[in-house]
């Protein structure tokens, strides 16, 4: 797991700065620095939206007594492209997008409910009842 934050704390500004560099070099330097901050500025209220969105659909799948898989896995994926979309830089705003965005948010939901059965299969994750 080390390895992993080690080599996203190296790679991903190296990726931002190249990225920063090829749009300032097409639409100038103050543009780019308005992009990013208006980038941020929808994300952020896109992950508002779909977040209150993702907490309703929780509460309403608790109440009738199911279990909010699915809405809890959404909400995982919200914040996670928040957290993305609040970060300065274009590689990282598209992933974010792609996070918080309901048409592209499946493919990640898939991917993060695969990992988390084949961690509860493994004993790497273990749920706890009262």
């Amino acid at each position: 797991m080390f390895k992993w934050l080690l080599a996203a704390f190296i790679f991903v500004p190296v990726i931002e700065i190249f990225g920063f560099q090829f749009v300032a070099d097409r639409v100038g330097g103050m543009n780019t620095f308005l992009l990013t901050l208006l980038t941020s500025a929808v994300g952020v209220a896109m992950m508002r939206f779909e977040g209150r969105k993702a907490m309703e659909d929780a509460k309403q799948r608790m109440n009738s007594g199911m279990v909010p898989g699915v809405s809890m896995a959404d909400g995982l994926c919200i914040f996670a492209g928040g957290v993305l979309l609040i970060l300065p830089g274009f590689v990282t705003d598209i992933i974010g997008f792609t996070l918080v965005f309901p048409l592209t948010r499946p493919l990640y939901r898939i991917l993060l409910l695969k990992w988390m059965k084949k961690n509860m299969k493994n004993g790497k994750i273990t749920i706890f009842r009262r």
